[in-house]
């Protein structure tokens, strides 16, 4: 299960190059009224990725959105990436399963201080780790770990309709609520290039996008074009 990527965009025919997408925005204003809930058997940890390098997660991020086109920290400026990740205030916590990572939850702490505010960025397994029972107790694992810390008022998170379908029920029954629901448009990563165009199979490839047209400056001009070759002089036979 993964928490959504939002798109960009306005709601009406879908432009080429474009998928439609529906992002669910939840937030729980308060602690969950039950106790945590067991590790599975299976599973080991979750453990802190301190000092998480850019390769060790992207290759968690990766591998785990592929399926759900989890595109945004493929395509941001990595170096800005790795500045994210050297912040403190945002962990990527790893489980585990015979000693392989199966799944993460990132967490990010930067808004506390300012207003209680702390979100779970992202949420997920590996494609072999689904259906094991993992998911639910990794978010319930996460819920608590977060209303540990002082000063916590809100925990949000979001979905879209890219994500696994059990993603939304888990969460409400999790104790998150609705804020609000946004349609919009997101483009394609199998078109864009960043991503393989096997990911993602459950959602149609979009339309193919428009060509874009060159900048002025590329265009070429009368001055770019090749010389044409000059048409040999033929005098008019001599007629009396």
């Amino acid at each position: 299960m993964g928490v959504g990527e939002m798109g960009v965009g306005q709601v009406g025919r879908t432009p080429p190059g474009k998928l439609p997408v529906l992002i669910t925005f939840m937030e729980m204003a308060k602690p969950p009224q039950t106790p945590p809930r067991p590790a599975p058997g299976i599973a080991q940890g979750p453990v802190l990725a301190r000092n998480c390098t850019l390769a060790y997660y992207r290759f968690l991020y990766d591998t785990i959105g592929e399926r759900w086109l989890w595109s945004l920290r493929r395509s941001m400026d990595q170096d800005e990436l790795s500045r994210m990740l050297a912040d403190p205030q945002v962990e990527v916590h790893v489980i585990h399963v015979d000693g392989m990572p199966a799944g993460f939850v990132e967490l990010d702490w930067r808004l506390l201080p300012a207003d209680g505010t702390v979100a779970i960025d992202y949420l997920g397994l590996m494609p072999w780790a689904i259906g094991r029972g993992l998911g639910s107790w990794l978010l319930d694992w996460a819920v608590h770990h977060v209303w540990q810390r002082p000063r916590v008022r809100r925990l949000t998170i979001n979905t879209c309709s890219f994500d696994h379908p059990a993603a939304l029920p888990l969460y409400l029954r999790t104790g998150f609520r609705r804020l609000r629901q946004e349609r919009k448009f997101s483009d394609d990563p199998r078109w864009t290039g960043v991503m393989p165009p096997t990911a993602g199979p459950h959602i149609p490839l979009a339309e193919p996008p428009l060509p874009t047209p060159s900048p002025p400056e590329m265009q070429p001009t009368a001055t770019d074009a090749p010389p044409r070759r000059p048409i040999a002089f033929r005098p008019l036979a001599y007629r009396p």
